[in-house]
C-alpha cells in the first residue's frame, strides 16, 4: 500500500510514469529507501510513515548540514503529509562496503576526520537550536542495555545485584558526557551512514541518517566514527587517528582541551554509546523482528569490556561482563537447535575479523 502511493507520489513529481522504482536499502527505523531511475539520472526516494517517523526534522537537519559546506543529499521534493520525500542520489558504496573490499582506510578516514571537524566548527550556531542531549536521554538510553540485552535477551532479572551494582557507572559516564563541550552531534556517524562520493555526488564523504542530531558531547561522533558497531579497527591506529583529530581541533580551534580528558571523554562516550547500541540492537530483534544486528553485539560488547578494563570506576561493569553477560552468551551459542524463524546464536559469539591496514 505504502508503496503504491509513493509510485503514485512520484507520478505526480515527475508528470511521467516514466521511471523504475526498487529497493536501496533499509535501516533500523520505519524509514525505507528506493532508488528512482530515470534515462538521464537516478533519485532517492524515502518513504517515512508520518505517524512513526518525523520528516520535518530531516528537511531542516539536511538544511543545516548543507550550510555547513557537509555533502549531504539535496532534496529536491517532499510531502509532510504523506510522508515521502525524494533526494539526489549519493550512489550505493558506503564506507563499510569499501572497507571490506580493501578500500584505502586512511584516506577515507581522513575525509571523515576532516568532515566531522567541520561540522562542529561551522554547525555550532545550528547546535544551539537542536534537542539537548541530557541527562535523561542518556540515561534512558542506557537503560536500553538492562532491559532489552541483559533482561530480555539473557534472561538476566532485573535485581541481579550486579545488574543493580552498574548504578554508579551510569552515573560516572553521564558525568563525563555532561562535562564536555557542546556541538551538533549527528548521532550515527558511521560506516553504514558514510557514503564514499567523487565526480557528481560531491565531496566524500557523503553523510547520511542525521535526522537525530542533537546538541551534545565533543566526542561523541567521533567514538561513533573510531569505535564503529560495524567494523574493528586495531587500538593503535584508533589511537593515530584520535591524535589527527584532536591536532586538527587545536588547529582550528574547535576545542583546547588537554590530551588526557580528551582521552577520557573519548573511552567513557563509548561505553555510553555502546551501551545503549546493545540494548538497541537486541530490541530490533525481540521487537522488530530484525535479526540482522545481533552479530553485531560481540564486537560492539568488546569495545565496552576493554575500558571497562582500564578504568576503575568501571570495574562493577567489568566484572558484570566476565561473570554473567559473557557466560550467558556462550550458553545461547550452545544451543543445537533454534526454534524456527530464529537466528542461530552462533553468531553472537563471533565478532568478526579485526581490519589490519594495508
Amino acid at each position: 500500500m505504502r508503496l503504491e502511493q509513493l509510485e503514485r507520489w512520484l507520478e505526480q513529481v515527475f508528470g511521467t510514469r516514466d521511471f523504475r522504482i526498487e529497493p536501496a536499502s533499509a535501516d533500523a527505523s520505519f524509514r525505507r529507501y528506493f532508488r528512482v531511475t530515470r534515462p538521464e539520472c537516478s533519485w532517492i526516494a524515502m518513504d517515512a510513515p508520518p505517524d512513526k517517523e518525523n520528516m520535518e526534522l530531516y528537511v531542516r537537519i539536511a538544511s543545516m548540514l548543507g550550510e555547513a559546506g557537509v555533502n549531504v543529499p539535496h532534496i529536491l521534493e517532499y510531502d509532510l503529509a504523506q510522508g515521502f520525500l525524494l533526494n539526489s542520489d549519493l550512489g550505493s558504496l558506503t564506507y563499510l562496503a569499501a572497507l571490506q573490499t580493501g578500500a584505502d582506510a586512511q584516506m577515507l578516514y581522513g575525509d571523515a576526520i576532516e568532515t566531522l571537524l567541520r561540522i562542529q566548527q561551522h554547525a555550532h550556531v545550528h547546535a544551539r537550536t537542536l534537542p539537548s542531549y541530557d541527562e535523561a536521554m542518556l540515561r534512558r538510553e542506557m537503560m536500553l542495555f538492562p532491559d532489552w540485552f541483559c533482561g530480555r535477551h539473557l534472561g538476566i532479572a532485573p535485581e541481579h545485584p550486579q545488574l543493580a551494582a552498574l548504578a554508579p557507572v551510569f552515573d560516572v559516564l553521564c558525568a563525563s558526557a555532561l562535562a564536555q563541550p557542546r556541538v551538533f552531534v549527528h548521532r550515527d556517524y558511521h560506516s553504514r551512514n558514510l557514503m564514499v562520493c567523487g565526480g557528481r555526488t560531491g565531496a566524500n564523504p557523503g553523510v547520511l541518517d542525521f535526522q537525530d542530531a542533537v546538541c551534545g558531547p565533543f566526542t561523541y561522533d567521533l567514538v561513533s566514527l573510531l569505535r564503529d558497531c560495524y567494523i574493528a579497527w586495531p587500538e593503535r591506529q584508533v589511537h593515530d587517528w584520535l591524535l589527527r583529530f584532536r591536532a586538527d581541533a587545536l588547529r582550528l580551534g574547535v576545542s583546547g582541551i588537554q590530551a588526557e580528558e580528551f582521552r577520557r571523554w573519548f573511552d567513557l562516550m563509548g561505553v555510553q554509546r555502546h551501551l545503549k547500541a546493545i540494548g538497541i540492537f537486541a530490541r530490533l530483534w525481540h521487537r522488530d523482528g530484525k535479526p540482522g544486528y545481533l552479530q553485531d553485539i560481540p564486537r560492539t560488547l568488546g569495545y565496552v569490556h576493554a575500558v571497562a578494563r582500564a578504568y576503575r570506576e568501571l570495574l562493577p561493569l567489568e566484572i558484570f561482563i566476565d561473570t554473567q553477560l559473557l557466560p550467558a552468551m556462550h550458553r545461547l551459542a550452545s544451543v543445537e537447535r533454534s526454534e524456527p524463524g530464529v537466528p542461530s546464536h552462533r553468531a553472537m559469539c563471533d565478532a568478526g575479523p579485526m581490519r589490519e591496514l594495508p
